[in-house]
């Protein structure tokens, strides 16, 4: 056969997005397609969509699980709204996504999945490829299974274990259709599956077979190229909030000189940095798989008052069952870490999607007066510079603080710009020097108000901590009343002095004007793209996102003065919004809540940001 050359359109971005059955491995499709895209120099941002039942029905719309990248030429802030492409598995993955798509999008399908029954399964009356259902798309019809079957023939593989690489030869077409080179993916397979070499040549068969397909079967007028995206000079990888979290802490830990102690139950979608951390063990990293939440907490409370750099992960239900603990630690006044990877609730909820509804809960959850430092990442690699100030300001200030991440940071992924650690500004955490004569438990700094760090064993510096109120100074159990009032007011003061040491609100757009959007977390890059996007048609309006909520930047009052009207866009109910109507309540807010488990789409933000300024 004689290969045909198709034409190569450039392009700017592209969205593509795979969709399956949870068993047919659209996660490591569409990972292994990230990999092959940070190999091609583009910016991208991936958004990761699992059911959160472990064995979902097959074939079921709820049992679809997906995956979707943005990558392009210029800067990415979002996974995309709609795809360009999609690759759909079977009946199921078409239906669950037809939403999700451009109305003019390519889409690839398994023609040996669509068949009467799982037509039934899927919800369709007919078979969509043939009743009008895909008017207007590009439709690939491609029996990706019989040509997988055929591409591993000579492996002498039974049936089942043939169809587990169904999913590479999509990918094969995918990086057909993009350019890449399909040979580069072939180090994963060799490193996961050393052990098993049947398993690395069948997958590498079947990659193989899928780019050949693409190039030689008469599907493809065209083929795409996204040039390299514009980055600044240095070493880049790909990495998932999660990843860049554990590297963040562990940044912390060699720049504070203290070992790291992760106690941490396992929990979607948090488990990842227990993960990653405990495989690196030579690099002092001190790592527990606890029986429950509440021994994770407690214990890197334990290893904190020993003199490491603490830490605990979890999820909001885990958070929950942390409250008791992090108000002991508030009291004892030690510097512990909490990430909190917030997942939609409530209750078991929602584990694989996203939502910030745990804002609240983490300002206000426990018993008491029991202020800790909250502040939020904005994308998958600021986690690992957030990571690191989140340990920062816990040892520098002696206090719990809580890193607010969720399921789309975390599982999502972006091209991360590794830094320096010695470029990262210094730790100091307050230790206290053998025998002190001026040392008391709770005698203060006078600018931070934080109480200084004696490590057990430290020759005259023995003293007691506990759940009981202290006495200022000394640390003695103290049930007087005017000592209680002055070490719940010094408590407050030392977080509130925390804004002293922390940046001030940024506006990104006109200083002033007639509407500011406020965001914080997750937000940031959808709500980027929809303010450039409008910039760009003329339409002047401006962001501020906030990445530290207690305390907040000092600014703020300062800020909000400057806009006619300011809208507060937030993935829960609206909690940022009622915080802030609590602090600054001359403002008038007008509020855009999303509690869907997914991130908002840059085309609802334009849509209700226009309105505003039309009113």
């Amino acid at each position: 056969m004689t290969t045909k050359k198709n034409k190569v359109v450039e392009l700017e971005q592209a969205v593509v997005r795979f969709a399956g059955d949870s068993g047919d491995g659209m996660q490591l499709t569409g990972s292994l397609f990230s990999d092959s895209t940070a190999f091609a120099g583009n910016d991208f941002a991936t958004f990761p969509d699992y059911p959160s039942e472990i064995r979902a029905p097959q074939g079921t719309v709820s049992g679809v699980s997906g995956f979707q990248i943005h990558f392009g030429h210029k800067t990415v802030h979002t996974s995309g709204d709609l795809a360009d492409v999609l690759v759909a598995m079977n009946p199921a993955s078409l239906e669950a996504n037809l939403r999700w798509i451009k109305t003019d999008a390519i889409v690839i399908v398994d023609t040996d999945a669509f068949i009467m029954k799982n037509f039934i399964k899927a919800g369709f009356k007919a078979n969509p490829l043939e009743d009008g259902t895909l008017t207007g798309h590009i439709v690939l019809e491609v029996p990706l299974s019989t040509l997988t079957r055929e591409a591993v023939k000579d492996l002498d593989l039974d049936n089942k274990t043939a169809l587990k690489s169904k999913n590479m030869f999509a990918l094969g077409i995918i990086l057909y259709m993009f350019n890449r080179d399909y040979t580069k993916t072939f180090s994963f397979f060799e490193t996961k599956f050393k052990k098993n070499p049947i398993v690395v040549n069948a997958n590498k068969k079947v990659i193989t077979a899928g780019y050949n397909y693409g190039e030689t079967a008469e599907v493809f007028t065209n083929t795409f190229r996204i040039e390299k995206a514009e980055l600044h000079k240095g070493r880049y990888r790909n990495v998932t909030g999660n990843l860049a979290t554990a590297w963040g802490l562990m940044a912390a830990s060699e720049r504070s000189g203290r070992k790291i102690y992760l106690g941490s139950y396992p929990i979607t979608p948090a488990t990842d940095i227990l993960q990653e951390l405990a495989k690196h063990k030579q690099l002092s990293v001190v790592t527990q798989q606890a029986e429950d939440e509440i021994a994770g907490i407690v214990s890197t409370i334990g290893a904190s008052f020993a003199g490491a750099m603490a830490v605990t992960t979890t999820s909001g239900p885990g958070l929950s069952l942390k409250s008791e603990a992090i108000g002991l630690a508030v009291i004892t006044e030690l510097p512990i870490v909490i990430v909190d990877v917030q997942r939609g609730g409530p209750s078991t909820g929602l584990p694989t999607k996203s939502e910030q509804s745990d804002l609240m809960q983490a300002l206000y959850g426990r018993n008491g007066e029991a202020p800790v430092v909250v502040i939020a990442a904005k994308s998958a690699t600021d986690c690992f510079y957030l990571a690191y100030q989140a340990a920062k300001i816990a040892m520098e200030h002696m206090t719990p603080v809580i890193l607010l991440t969720d399921g789309s940071l975390g599982n999502g992924s972006e091209v991360f710009k590794i830094p320096k650690v010695a470029d990262l500004s210094e730790i100091n955490p307050p230790f206290v020097e053998a025998n002190d004569p001026e040392y008391k438990p709770y005698k203060r700094d006078t600018e931070k108000l934080s109480r200084r760090w004696a490590i057990p064993g430290t020759p005259g510096l023995r003293h007691r901590l506990g759940g009981l109120e202290k006495e200022d100074i000394t640390g003695n159990v103290s049930q007087d009343p005017l000592n209680h009032q002055k070490m719940t007011d010094l408590r407050q003061a030392k977080i509130d002095r925390v804004a002293n040491y922390i940046p001030k609100l940024e506006v990104e757009g006109e200083q002033e004007g007639e509407l500011l959007v406020v965001s914080w977390g997750s937000t940031y890059g959808v709500m980027i793209t929809a303010i450039e996007e409008m910039h760009t048609e003329g339409k002047l309006v401006s962001l501020a996102h906030f990445q530290y909520i207690m305390p907040l930047p000092t600014n703020v009052r300062e800020v909000f003065s400057k806009f006619k009207k300011i809208i507060v866009c937030e993935i829960n109910m609206g909690q940022f919004v009622n915080y802030l109507r609590m602090h600054f309540q001359e403002f008038t807010y007008k509020q855009y809540n999303k509690v869907q488990g997914l991130p908002f789409m840059v085309i609802e933000l334009k849509t209700k940001f226009e309105a505003l300024l039309n009113e």
